[in-house]
Parts: C-alpha cells; sequence; structure tokens
C-alpha cells in the first residue's frame, strides 16, 4: 500500500472521528430540538448515524463520478488504473476502522459481533484493491449501494424523534429508501454479472489467481443473497405503510420492537 493511500485511510479515520464527536454534536443541537432530549444511548447512535450517513454521499458520489468518467477502469475492469478506485476504498477503509473503534468503546449497547466480522472481512477484501490494484471496476461497482444508507439513517432518525408512521415525511422517506434501495443494488445486479462473466476465461481473470477470483466471487454472491432478503423485506414494510394494512395491534407491536429501542445496527453493509 503506497504513502497515499495510507494517508488517505488515516485521514479519513480522524475525520470521521470529529465529525463524529464534535461536529454532529454541535450541528444536531443547532437544527434539531429534540436531539438534546435523547438518552445517552441515542445520542451516540444518532452521531454514528450521521458520520455514517456522510461517508455513504461521499463514498457513493465518488463512486458515480467513477463509473461515469474514469475511461481507464472502465475499458480494462479488472487491471485498469486503480487511482481514483483506490482513494475511494482508503476513505472506506478509514470508515470501517473508526466504525470498529467505536463499537469496541461502546461494546456493552452497541457491540455486535456480526458487524465486526463483516467489517474485518470488507478490510481484507479493499487490502486487495489497495496493495494490489486488482478489480478496481468491481470494487468501486459496489460502493454504489453506499446511496441507499442515507435513506436508512433517515429512518431512524424519525423513529428517535418519535414522528408516527403514517407522518407524510416518514412515508416519503420509506417510499424514496425502497425506490434507491432497489435501484443501487438490486437493479444493477444484472449488468454486474453481466461484467463478471465477461471476465470469465480472459488472461486478465487468470492473473487474477485462485485466491482472489474465489474471494471476490463467493463474496458478490452472499452480497446479492442479503441485498434480494433485505430488499424483500423492505418491500414488505413500505407495502403495509402505503397500505395501512396490519390494523392497531400490528403496529403498537411493530413500534415495540422498534430499532429505535435496540441495539446499535451498523449500516455499511459493502
Amino acid at each position: 500500500m503506497e504513502t497515499r493511500e495510507l494517508s488517505v485511510v488515516a485521514g479519513s479515520f480522524v475525520g470521521f472521528q470529529l465529525l463524529f464527536s464534535v461536529a454532529s454534536p454541535r450541528l444536531s443541537s443547532a437544527f434539531t430540538p429534540g436531539y438534546g432530549r435523547l438518552p445517552p444511548v441515542k445520542l451516540t447512535e444518532w452521531n454514528s448515524r450521521l458520520v455514517s450517513t456522510v461517508h455513504a454521499l461521499i463514498v457513493g458520489l465518488f463512486c458515480l463520478y467513477i463509473l461515469w468518467f474514469d475511461d481507464v477502469v472502465n475499458a480494462n475492469p479488472v487491471w485498469g488504473d486503480p487511482y481514483l478506485v483506490k482513494l475511494n476504498v482508503a476513505i472506506t477503509c478509514g470508515y470501517l476502522l473508526y466504525d470498529l473503534v467505536l463499537l469496541a468503546c461502546n461494546w456493552s449497547t452497541m457491540g455486535d459481533s456480526f458487524f465486526v466480522c463483516h467489517h474485518l472481512a470488507a478490510l481484507y477484501a479493499y487490502g486487495y484493491v489497495l496493495t494490489r490494484g486488482v478489480l478496481p471496476y468491481f470494487a468501486n461497482f459496489r460502493l454504489i449501494s453506499e446511496l441507499s444508507t442515507p435513506f436508512v439513517n433517515q429512518r431512524w432518525f424519525f423513529e428517535a424523534l418519535k414522528y408516527p408512521r403514517s407522518h407524510r415525511l416518514v412515508v416519503l422517506n420509506g417510499v424514496a429508501m425502497s425506490v434507491v434501495f432497489f435501484l443501487v443494488r438490486i437493479a444493477v445486479m444484472p449488468s454486474y454479472w453481466a461484467s463478471v462473466f465477461a471476465t470469465f476465461g480472459t488472461p486478465e481473470f487468470e492473473r487474477l489467481g485462485l485466491g482472489a477470483q474465489v474471494a471476490w466471487i463467493t463474496s458478490c454472491i452472499a452480497l446479492d443473497i442479503l441485498n434480494t432478503i433485505w430488499m424483500y423485506k423492505i418491500t414488505r414494510g413500505c407495502y403495509k405503510v402505503l397500505t395501512g394494512r396490519g390494523g392497531r395491534k400490528a403496529k403498537e407491536g411493530a413500534e415495540a420492537s422498534s430499532p429505535s429501542d435496540k441495539k446499535h445496527v451498523n449500516n455499511h453493509t459493502d
């Protein structure tokens, strides 16, 4: 890994930590009156999710720029010049390291071994990109899924502030979350896998080696299975809200099991 990428990883780690501990509390207090009335555990998660949203917007928009304008990566998706992709991946690695530290420091209320494993696996996979420069197009393409994260976090913000689920903003955000989630995680599957299959049997694919090939394909399959399951659950929830189905009893049960009252749920799913 070059000094440039290490500097970006370290800089993003420090930047996200400052956003969590300094910027988020001040901005949230200034623009959201209900922020100060939240219990300490929810304040921590609020700040964590605001950082998650900022990271998702930076990485997601940078991802779209690379997909649209980086002709070198698009021309050779396996071994194209990964300069911009490395920067984007380095930002994400800095975020993952920051989030691991946050989980460790708040393990009693936020700790989740599943997300620790997820983060470590993601860091291992992205390490291939940063050290060997392999699969830049595909690594970057996967990061487009981050564009759905702000809507997921906004749903939690509404719940933390006790917005009723019938509130217009809550309903609009729910619909937007469903549409964007579908577009960036489900609708892109055919295009993504067509690009994957197009590399099979090529000299570039053989040059990767068996280890990188297996890690790449198996991780993509697992992620797409999870995304399909999540899309199904999101669609069901959106349908119930729009049609008003489920009745009062179901609504009370859903509110009782609201994520606002549960342990921290990390939304970085790549």
